[in-house]
């Protein structure tokens, strides 16, 4: 994988390459998008069916990535001649195609894809006797097997240190190209809406999801859990690993972290963290968000865990893709976070189902933000507007969020004092 950079330092002047080589930061989107890559499927009646299709080259040798694919028609449910919304599932660190994720999205009506970035395969799923799903979220790591043509590992070599040279070695380069493969793949199914598209992604699946949602503009709708960019600065436990790189730490950022390419991102977002997540941190989440033009909602849990499992559980989820590809009513839509001199927080609102409540959260500690105390206090509902007076002058962070009659919770952005530079 350091062939080519050799070369380059023994004969300076002379440029060594392949021809599957771009450089770090730029992808082949149009191939992407155009060519439907090479699949087989295992068993063409399973509910959810076992797919491979043909991955991003690795130093100029074929890959291929291992995908769960489901929908109604798998399940048996798609009526004759009807077309469905198709949604991209992209699975965190230590995680893979998981088989529960994908039944949960076809149940709901939606042709979903899940694959493994790791160049693995999780068990097969299993069904008790009347054909149910039995959970098998976690499928442990010991229970994977390596594909014999399995692309990249996903552990911190490939993340940060493979930077410079070719990008044959580098994660994010063939996280982004495979994720776009399968919806390129996904898109050409014939029970799948092409124009109906979605991704959602949960911690490095979140970190994926930016990515991907900034260069693929075929997406209708996007939803980074946890994942956001600016992992170079703050309190992001991914710092270390990229201040590490010392003089390749520029290019990774400008390469890598979705803070170069968020700006270009046109798709409607639903961004979902929590107050405490060490592995994001509200800095530099605020920061992630501050960057995209497209239309951006909220769902900021007080303490929301970090996990798979708590990623994809949010029903804000769904109801926002529903409202963006199945016609369904949205979540509430809250306006610009505004804090006047009397220390009251305000923010304007619309929503198409009545609220039931509205708190404002806020924290006055200092320090590692996992160890912050947050506190809670009610908020007054006014006809479009939402106040919550007395913010404590030695609050650092806070926002307001509300939560309509169907139990969906949105929030406001974030705000600061001082203000984010």
């Amino acid at each position: 994988m350091r062939f080519f950079l050799f070369l380059a330092l023994l004969f300076p002047g002379i440029s060594f390459s392949n021809e599957n080589s771009f450089e770090a930061g730029k992808w082949p989107i149009d191939r992407l998008q155009a060519e439907v890559p090479s699949y087989r499927v295992e068993d063409e009646k399973a509910k959810i069916q076992s797919l491979v299709y043909e991955g991003e080259p690795v130093d100029g040798k074929p890959t291929e990535v291992f995908a769960f694919f489901a929908s109604p028609r798998t399940l048996g449910i798609l009526a004759e001649g009807e077309n469905v919304p198709g949604i991209v599932l992209i699975h965190g660190g230590g995680g893979t195609a998981f088989s529960d994720w994908v039944w949960m999205w076809a149940k709901r009506g939606y042709a979903a894809i899940a694959m493994d970035l790791s160049g693995h395969r999780p068990p097969e799923p299993r069904y008790d006797e009347s054909g149910k799903k039995i959970a098998d979220a976690h499928h442990p790591k010991d229970q994977r097997i390596r594909l014999p043509k399995g692309g990249l590992n996903q552990t911190h070599a490939e993340k940060f240190q493979s930077i410079g040279g070719p990008i044959d070695d580098d994660w994010p380069y063939h996280a982004v190209c495979n994720v776009m493969k399968a919806h390129t793949l996904l898109r050409s199914f014939p029970e799948v809406e092409a124009s109906l598209t979605a991704v959602t992604g949960i911690s490095w699946g979140g970190y994926t999801t930016c990515l991907a949602a900034s260069l693929d503009d075929r997406f209708s709708a996007a939803v980074p859990v946890y994942g956001c960019g600016f992992l170079h600065v703050g309190e992001s436990v991914q710092k270390p690993s990229i201040d590490a790189l010392g003089e390749r730490k520029d290019l990774w950022v400008q390469a890598y972290d979705p803070s170069s390419h968020l700006s270009k991102c046109t798709v409607p977002m639903l961004w979902v963290n929590g107050t405490h997540d060490k592995h994001y941190v509200l800095d530099s989440y605020a920061k992630s968000y501050r960057l995209v033009s497209s239309a951006q909602t909220f769902r900021i849990e007080p303490r929301m865990r970090h996990s798979h499992q708590a990623g994809w559980a949010p029903d804000e989820i769904q109801i926002f893709m529903d409202s963006l590809l199945k016609n369904g009513k949205p979540l509430p839509e809250l306006g610009k976070l505004q804090t006047w001199k009397d220390q009251t927080v305000a923010v304007d609102y619309t929503s198409a189902v009545p609220l039931a409540e509205a708190q404002l959260h806020f924290t006055r500690e200092a320090g590692i933000r996992t160890g912050r105390n947050w506190e809670s206090r009610p908020a007054k509902m006014e006809e479009n507007r939402i106040l919550a007076e007395g913010l404590p002058k030695d609050a650092n962070t806070f926002f307001i969020t509300v939560t309509d009659e169907r139990g969906a919770m949105v929030s406001s952005g974030v705000g600061f004092q001082p203000a984010l530079p």
